[in-house]
């Protein structure tokens, strides 16, 4: 019997008997934002895994800074560099945080380029969802960070007088600033063209607020128009909250205001980049 003499031997197929068929079991409920959010949040975590690289900026650059600025300036700086690192450390905790968040807006960047977020746009699922999982799965690079330089700091004789909990604390309020923060590299990442191009706009960015500020140094010591300059960057502020936590003092009002501009961060460049998102062709 070839082919042909089967088909016809074969009853037709009705559409009431298809209809039954797709119809025999319950249809899936529709994926809400919280488990399409950790869905692509878990995507970006794969990333990681086979592209291990990707973890270069996270855990080179951190330990370059600490191990550089300990040692080679902090017997200028301080007198010592054990009383150094004890001032140094918190502010290349938020430094190496803060610098990391600029992966975010390149890596998104990438997959626009490369026509995945298309895809991504053409699921019926909660629009915000790929960029919303995309920061999340960073929160675990920003996590890796700051293991890495806590751990470096305590080999190197840094002691945290605020115990395990102020270091703890310290490090969840950086998360939740560097979370904040990512929203801004999304946002470039949907009107710049390139991943060379966000990532020369975010150093551009960057730079200035991580050096103009009191993670280095202290202000004290800087000229007065400077000093201005310093007393109203955020950075400096952020920097304030996580050595005043490590220090077991716990400044009420600096982490106000970190918090406040955490808010004022998505507030205004959330919108922003979900206007862009869904005018991106």
């Amino acid at each position: 019997m070839n082919a042909t003499s089967a088909e016809q031997a074969s009853p037709p197929v009705t559409e009431d008997a298809l209809r039954g068929v797709l119809l025999a079991g319950e249809r899936p409920p529709r994926p809400g934002p919280v488990s399409t959010s950790l869905t692509f949040g878990w995507r970006a975590l794969l990333k990681i895994k086979h592209v291990p690289e990707q973890l270069v900026d996270v855990t080179m650059f951190p330990i370059m800074f600490t191990l550089m600025f300990t040692y080679l300036f902090g017997g200028a700086l301080a007198g010592s560099t054990q009383e150094y690192l004890q001032f140094l450390l918190p502010g290349i905790l938020v430094q190496a945080n803060v610098m990391i968040t600029m992966n975010t807006g390149i890596t998104l960047n990438t997959d626009i380029q490369k026509g995945v977020f298309d895809r991504f746009r053409s699921l019926p699922v909660w629009r915000p969802s790929p960029l919303v999982g995309a920061l999340l799965g960073d929160l675990v690079r920003y996590s890796i960070g700051s293991a890495i330089v806590i751990m470096l700091g305590l080999v190197l004789g840094f002691r945290p007088e605020g115990g395990a909990v102020g270091v703890v604390l310290s490090v969840a309020l950086l998360l939740v600033f560097s979370f904040c923060l990512s929203w801004l590299w999304t946002m470039l990442s949907l009107i710049l063209r390139t991943p060379n191009s966000v990532a020369g706009v975010s150093m551009m960015v960057m730079f200035p607020l991580t050096f103009v500020s009191n993670i280095f140094v202290d202000p004290k010591t800087m000229p007065g128009w400077m000093q201005a300059v310093v007393e109203v960057n955020p950075i400096t502020h952020l920097a304030t909250v996580v050595r005043g936590l490590m220090d077991g003092s716990v400044p009420a009002g600096e982490i106000g205001w970190v918090l406040v501009s955490s808010v004022l961060l998505v507030a205004v460049f959330g919108p922003i980049t979900m206007v862009l998102y869904r005018k991106k062709k």
